[in-house]
């Protein structure tokens, strides 16, 4: 009987050497919006508040971040509203 050898373990793969760039742009992208907001004036409103709030919870050291991100982008509102007047959602809270 021939028997396959043995499967080694696969290498451990570097998320970092993987993924940083692409976080990276993510934040650079982030921050170019931020001054482009705040370039044209619109820096008071409610959805960059949010935002604003958020960006503690990323550098924190504990897990599920991305969880604790969107619970605080998200409308925890139970009651629904008498009717709808757009089709969409406005990715945070109203206050």
């Amino acid at each position: 009987m021939n028997f396959p050898p043995p499967q080694s373990k696969p290498a451990p793969v570097s998320l970092p050497d993987l993924q940083f760039i692409a976080a990276r742009a993510s934040l650079l992208d982030l921050a170019a919006f931020l001054d482009r907001v705040q370039r044209h004036g619109q820096d008071d409103d409610y959805r960059l508040a949010a935002l604003r709030a958020a960006l503690p919870l990323l550098l924190e050291n504990f897990p599920q971040r991305t969880r604790r991100i969107l619970e605080s982008l998200s409308d925890s509102t139970a009651e629904p509203i008498p009717a709808a007047t757009i089709q969409g959602a406005f990715g945070a809270p109203r206050p």
